[in-house]
């Protein structure tokens, strides 16, 4: 028997898994295939800001945590540029996107959140490269990102040293593992009968000239695109999303109206090769929050249900559930988001 198996061997599940190693607990994680799901589809914005919406302020605050957790979390992985502080940029093209962006800074500005409205020129000089169409933007400094190849890398690397063992078989019963404690991070494939259902995003990778400075979101005739640019020249562009089951095949539709969305914000990214189109599934629940608890069942916790925050949010849920795990007893922040809210 071990002290803590975690199934499911993604950001989330290696993150408690390495959390659980280095507070002197055995750790086995259990995965056939570690880093296939989500998270090596992911663009890894860490982004409290520009991903607050209205109603999901508990998951607003409990990303600001995770925001703060992020710099020591980089640098214990030794991630280098992998992890950037430059900031997002949030734009709009007419002027009904123009009124969208207003509402949104507004929201921004009600919850406390740094932002700063900029004219179209303005927008430009935080960022060259944006069309000469865009009217104007909000600058939010306070949003990061992280690769999270290089992130889920890093990851299987620290847990192997810290002595996490690695079991290649699929889970479909928790309940059966030989485990004092077992925590489920299986992301959009639920195996504790919670309300987490697949929600299909695809995202293109493309490569060019290291020229963009920020993350850039934009608000096109009511639809919303992100570019986000690596130091090394990689730009992610995505993303989607479709009720679709688990079904993971690109779509030739939504990768044109990523490409011409995208377009119409930066339109010198026509220039740049085209990499990679790729499908993944995300892990969404009713209220877009992640389901973080001990279950029906007191042995087993689950970590799951992290939508579209999940390398945001890896750190903060990493010491939230390895505290559960620990000491037995669940830390007040853990109460908006676990699973007895959908009894």
């Amino acid at each position: 028997m071990t002290d803590v198996a975690i199934v499911g061997g993604g950001v989330i599940g290696l993150s408690i898994a390495l959390r659980c190693a280095k507070r002197g607990l055995g750790v086995a994680v259990h995965d056939p295939a570690p880093g296939s799901g989500a998270s090596t589809v992911a663009a890894g914005m860490l982004a409290p800001v520009t991903e607050a919406h209205y109603g999901e302020e508990a998951l607003t605050s409990l990303a600001l945590a995770s925001l703060a957790l992020w710099p020591a979390f980089a640098a214990e992985l030794g991630l280098g540029d992998a992890y950037t502080e430059h900031g997002t940029l949030l734009v709009a093209l007419d002027h009904g996107d123009r009124a969208e962006l207003d509402r949104q800074h507004g929201f921004y500005a009600r919850l406390g959140l740094a932002s700063h409205r900029l004219t179209g020129g303005e927008a430009r000089a935080l960022e060259p490269l944006l069309s000469t169409r865009v009217r104007g933007g909000v600058h939010a400094p306070g949003d990061h990102q992280a690769d999270p190849r290089r992130l889920h890398a890093a990851l299987l690397d620290a847990c192997r040293a810290a002595g996490v063992a690695f079991v290649p078989a699929a889970v479909t019963d928790p309940s059966t593992l030989d485990a004092d404690r077992v925590v489920v991070c299986t992301g959009a494939r639920d195996l504790l009968g919670l309300p987490v259902r697949p929600v299909h995003g695809q995202v293109l990778r493309l490569r060019g000239p290291a020229e963009l400075r920020l993350t850039v979101r934009g608000i096109v005739g009511g639809r919303s695109v992100y570019v986000v640019p690596r130091p090394d020249g990689e730009v992610v562009v995505g993303a989607s999303s479709a009720e679709r089951g688990f079904d993971t095949a690109p779509r030739a539709g939504d990768a044109y109206e990523l490409l011409r969305d995208a377009l119409d914000v930066l339109p010198e990214l026509a220039e740049y090769e085209l990499r990679e189109v790729r499908a993944g599934l995300r892990p969404g629940t009713p209220d877009n929050a992640p389901i973080l608890g001990r279950t029906a069942d007191p042995r087993v916790i689950a970590a799951t249900g992290h939508y579209r925050n999940g390398v945001l949010l890896a750190p903060v849920t990493a010491e939230l559930i390895t505290a559960l795990v620990v000491t037995g007893e669940e830390p007040s922040a853990l109460q908006p988001f676990h699973p007895r809210r959908f009894q």
